[in-house]
């Protein structure tokens, strides 16, 4: 049987109350140092990310061909040229 609007009402209250008048238990906090770890090894990538960005258009303003980037990349000219011309100010 559905509540009525002033029981559910009621009902909201009773449970805003105990969510308010519990204390935490200590022995649920988890340790959040892995988690900041992630974070910080997710920053240092970004500027890594960042960093070759600058790198490889620096390399294309200095004439570099998109084959020697790419190999110095890991990878062929031409993936390289894709995936970093329209990132790059030349």
């Amino acid at each position: 049987m559905p509540m009525s609007l002033q029981e559910a009402l009621d009902h909201a209250d009773e449970l805003a109350r105990r969510i308010e008048e519990r204390e935490p238990d200590p022995r649920n906090f988890k340790d959040a140092r892995p988690l900041a770890a992630i974070y910080r090894a997710v920053q240092a990538r970004a500027k890594a990310d960042r960093d070759i960005v600058e790198a490889v258009s620096e390399a294309r303003r200095s004439g570099q061909p998109w084959w020697l980037i790419g190999s110095y990349l890991g990878t062929s000219g031409e993936a390289a040229r894709q995936r970093y011309s329209k990132l790059i100010t030349v």
